[in-house]
């Protein structure tokens, strides 16, 4: 219904010499980290200081991951949880809580441990 409206009133115009200006296009947009708060406004300036992943979401690859060579996940925490695609065709996701100071065994048999990274 609007676009029909919007269509003759465009044709009214255009019979009458008259012009128009969008007003939405005329208004300039913010910048989006003005208007952004709590945790967006966190990402958003993480991302301006060069850290695109604030909050340690990336997918790691799987090392070696002996015992005598585990593969290593940053934390700022005492513990975290973690995900091991265990094989590559593997539909669903195997996950496990490592704490500080332990390492621990995917039912795949590679070894995972806990090392501190800086809170930011």
């Amino acid at each position: 219904m609007a676009s029909i409206c919007g269509r003759m009133a465009l044709r009214a115009a255009a019979r009458q010499n008259v012009t128009y200006t969008p007003v939405r296009f005329c208004k300039m947009m913010n910048d989006p980290l003005e208007h952004a708060t709590g945790i967006e406004k966190r990402e958003l300036l993480a991302k301006a200081a060069g850290n695109d992943n604030p909050f340690d979401m990336k997918v790691f690859k799987r090392g070696a991951g002996t015992k005598e060579n585990p593969n290593l996940i940053p934390s700022a925490f005492e513990a975290r949880i973690v995900g091991c695609i265990c094989e590559e065709d593997q539909t669903y996701v195997q996950w496990m809580w490592l704490q500080k100071g332990n390492q621990k065994r995917c039912e795949c048999g590679h070894w995972f441990k806990l090392v501190e990274k800086a809170a930011v």
